[in-house]
């Protein structure tokens, strides 16, 4: 008889414990992929066309394209999760799993930040990013704030990538000098476990003009007076404000009793919850990792293999190490590498870069998990 893996969300994580699954278990597991969209989207293709570099439709993958044999896709709302008996409601039926994955992200509290549906645009969601494209091709100048109110929040890299390919368009529209750029966020440095990546950055900002207003959160849009209030305090005014909306579990998660200081508990080495056969992987569990889809990805990983594991009879040394690679957009197509390290000591970083030369090992990287996951080709 089959096992039957159930894999709840299609991001990084859900991907590629789909994937890794098939490779270790091919012929021997049956498994239900669930997500309530339609299709999957990288981070950094959000950017590309919210800067007018892509189109929707080309960054777009559709999970039918996921479907191979011992795998369906199924697009539904998850309702309910009982961890105990391994069982999912969703709104296309109950599946019932011998192994479960959880890999479902987080979730995007717009209201928590007074002001920010109203007076401000929030650049995380698909929805969100693909909106500004029509909004920055209009913008015609003034001041720009780019907000976090709290941390964590996902791909900790993607504020000040925002602020550089800001940057970058308005100058190349004429229009930078007479335009502001600010960046807030409640971190000492832009990218906190990297002391390099985050010299470069401060380097490149205060390089353009771009103002860095460092361990603050925005608090609160006034719009009337198109003010942020800080939480020092001060205010800054905008035409433009691009914020990081606050960062939740999914609510079916928590309804469903399953976190643990608003995340899903897991052990950091094997992403088990615990509850027995029930792994948690991503945005949504709590590892100890930034909230990025190169951790999910190796989460995802290190899940299936301990699935697998199982499913086999036998015993695995399968551990996630909590090491991983961010992008960083500087402009002028110069891509940066951070790589880092969480579980080995303090965690640390170091910078590649930023060069064009690395702008080709992204491009490879997109590539690579499109071929992988969907079995096509793609060029980012």
């Amino acid at each position: 008889m089959l096992s039957r893996v159930v894999v709840l969300g299609a991001g990084f994580g859900g991907l590629e414990v789909t994937s890794t699954l098939l490779d270790e278990l091919d012929g021997e597991v049956e498994i239900t992929l669930i997500d309530k969209t339609a299709g999957f989207v990288f981070g950094f293709s959000k950017l590309d066309v919210m800067f007018g570099r892509a189109t929707a439709e080309a960054v777009f993958h559709p999970y039918a394209d996921v479907v191979r044999p011992g795998v369906r896709f199924v697009q539904a709302e998850i309702t309910a999760i009982d961890a105990a008996a391994k069982r999912v409601s969703t709104t296309a039926g109950d599946f019932e799993a011998d192994h479960l994955v959880i890999a479902l992200g987080a979730d995007y509290d717009v209201a928590r930040t007074q002001g920010l549906a109203e007076a401000g645009h929030e650049f995380y969601s698909e929805a969100g990013a693909f909106a500004l494209r029509d909004e920055l091709a209009a913008f015609e100048g003034g001041d720009v704030v780019i907000g976090i109110t709290a941390g964590p929040f996902k791909c900790p890299p993607a504020p000040s990538e925002t602020a550089l390919l800001m940057d970058e368009l308005l100058r190349g529209r004429g229009i930078r000098d007479r335009s502001s750029i600010s960046l807030v966020m409640p971190f000492p440095r832009p990218i906190p476990p990297s002391r390099d990546a985050s010299a470069a950055l401060l380097e490149t900002f205060a390089e353009r003009g771009i103002a860095w207003h460092p361990e603050t959160g925005v608090r609160s849009l006034d719009a009337d007076a198109r003010v942020a209030r800080l939480g020092d305090g001060s205010t800054l005014p905008f035409d433009l404000y691009l914020g990081v909306p606050v960062h939740r579990a999914p609510a079916v998660l928590v309804d469903c009793g399953l976190t643990v200081e608003g995340w899903v508990p897991v052990d950091p080495a094997t992403l088990e919850t615990p509850w027995p056969g029930v792994f948690a992987v991503g945005d949504c569990a709590s590892v100890g990792t930034p909230r990025a889809g190169v951790f999910a990805e190796r989460q995802g990983a290190t899940a299936a293999r301990r699935i697998a594991s199982r499913v086999r009879g036998g015993a695995t040394d399968a551990a996630y190490d909590g090491r991983g690679i961010c992008y960083i957009e500087f402009g002028g197509d110069e891509i940066g590498i951070v790589e880092v390290s969480f579980f080995e000591g303090r965690p640390n970083g170091t910078l590649q870069g930023p060069s064009r030369e690395l702008a080709a090992h992204k491009r490879e990287f997109g590539a690579s998990r499109i071929r992988r996951w969907f079995g096509r080709d793609w060029t980012p």
